[in-house]
């Protein structure tokens, strides 16, 4: 990955954003993505070409910045590769963000990355979400791509602290998705994302407990 030019493609996407960071914490957003495709060639972290990489990982992340906490403790379930979680840490380090994935090549890259990237304010835990239970609850619970908005909602909400919101990125608005909610939690808001490099609709569903 040529990172001087993902750098330049991430400023223009964050001044696009209106996301303004100071140049220490932007910088470790490109380091991230070659990180990343340095692990992908052997972990398959990814399915996204590293060309669609600013918009597809960064930006699509950093795009629910003005709906995620600013302090706190963050959920990122299905963490996967590190998105949205990774990027949403380096923005907010003051944000105390656990990434959880089942897989434990892939739990293996997110702690490598958070040591390589020096970010402080991340743990990784292994294993499945509805078997997850820490001492205590997140402000915020994101995913993406993880399940449908029942079943998200359904595996964690034991995980949610009181006044908690779930967020979930999504493409399209999930019309069918939230009408299976079905008593397990309610919408409190659905907010269309302009994602700078994403072709295709994308979505932050905003849910609380019922």
């Amino acid at each position: 990955m040529n990172v001087a030019e993902a750098a330049a493609r991430l400023d223009h996407g964050l001044a696009a954003l209106g996301v303004d960071l100071p140049r220490a914490r932007r910088e470790k957003l490109p380091a991230y993505l070659a990180l990343l495709y340095k692990w992908n060639r052997a972990y398959r972290l990814t399915a996204l070409k590293e060309e669609q990489a600013v918009g597809g990982h960064l930006l699509d992340s950093l795009a629910i910045l003005p709906f995620v906490p600013a302090a706190g403790r963050l959920l990122d379930v299905g963490s996967g590769g590190g998105a949205p979680g990774i990027p949403l840490a380096i923005a907010r380090p003051e944000l105390a963000v656990t990434l959880l994935d089942g897989n434990s090549k892939k739990a293996a890259f997110l702690r490598q990355a958070a040591i390589e990237l020096e970010l402080a304010n991340i743990s990784v835990h292994t294993g499945r979400v509805e078997q997850y239970h820490p001492e205590s609850g997140f402000a915020a619970i994101v995913s993406r791509a993880f399940a449908e908005l029942a079943e998200f909602a359904a595996l964690s909400r034991h995980l949610l602290a009181e006044g908690g919101r779930w967020l979930a990125m999504k493409g399209v608005w999930p019309r069918g998705e939230i009408a299976r909610l079905s008593g397990v939690a309610r919408v409190e808001a659905v907010h269309p994302l302009a994602v700078p490099g994403v072709e295709g609709e994308r979505h932050l569903v905003v849910m609380r407990p019922v």
